[in-house]
C-alpha cells in the first residue's frame, strides 16, 4: 500500500490539521494511521482510552505533551510514545509550540469516519455529545484526567 501525501484526505484547518493516511479496512485490520499537525499549543485529543488497540505517537517535528496513564510527558522531534490498550491518553502541542505527529493505532479500526465526525463537531454541525453515541464503534472511550487538566 502506498499513500501519497497529495492523495491524503485533510480534515480541519490550522491550528489542527489531520491527514488521513490509512484506515483499518485498507490495511486488512493491521493498523490505522494519520498525521496530526498542531500549531501554537493547540489541543489534539482529549483524554480517552481504547479497549482493544495500542496507539503509537511518533514526533516528526516540534514538541508535544502526551498523557499516558496519570503521567504527562513532553516529547520532541524523533521521540516515540506507545500507549497500550486500556490506558488513558491524550495529546497536544506543548504550550506555545507546534507539533507534527504520526499516529498509528494497532490493530486498526475504522477511524476516518471518526475524524470526520470530530470535524462536524468542531464546525458546530453536530453536538459534542454525539461522540458519546459512537464510542464503542470507534473503540474510543472518553475520560477525565486531573493530570492532563493541570498540565494544560
Amino acid at each position: 500500500m502506498i499513500v501519497r501525501s497529495a492523495d491524503a484526505e485533510v480534515i480541519g484547518r490550522a491550528p489542527t490539521t489531520i491527514r488521513l493516511l490509512a484506515d483499518g479496512s485498507s490495511t486488512g485490520g493491521a493498523l490505522s494511521t494519520q498525521r496530526v499537525t498542531l500549531s501554537g499549543g493547540a489541543d489534539g485529543a482529549k483524554p480517552h482510552r481504547h479497549a482493544n488497540s495500542a496507539e503509537l505517537f511518533y514526533l516528526l517535528d516540534g514538541t508535544a505533551q502526551l498523557l499516558s496513564g496519570d503521567q504527562v510527558v513532553t516529547a520532541e522531534q524523533g521521540d516515540l510514545v506507545i500507549v497500550p490498550p486500556g490506558l488513558a491518553h491524550a495529546f497536544a502541542a506543548a504550550p506555545g509550540e507546534d507539533a507534527d505527529i504520526l499516529i498509528v493505532i494497532t490493530p486498526g479500526v475504522e477511524r476516518f469516519e471518526y475524524f470526520r465526525h470530530l470535524e462536524r463537531v468542531a464546525y458546530g454541525k453536530v453536538p459534542p455529545e454525539s461522540l458519546l453515541e459512537v464510542q464503542e464503534l470507534y473503540d474510543t472511550y472518553f475520560l477525565t484526567s486531573n493530570a492532563w487538566e493541570e498540565a494544560r
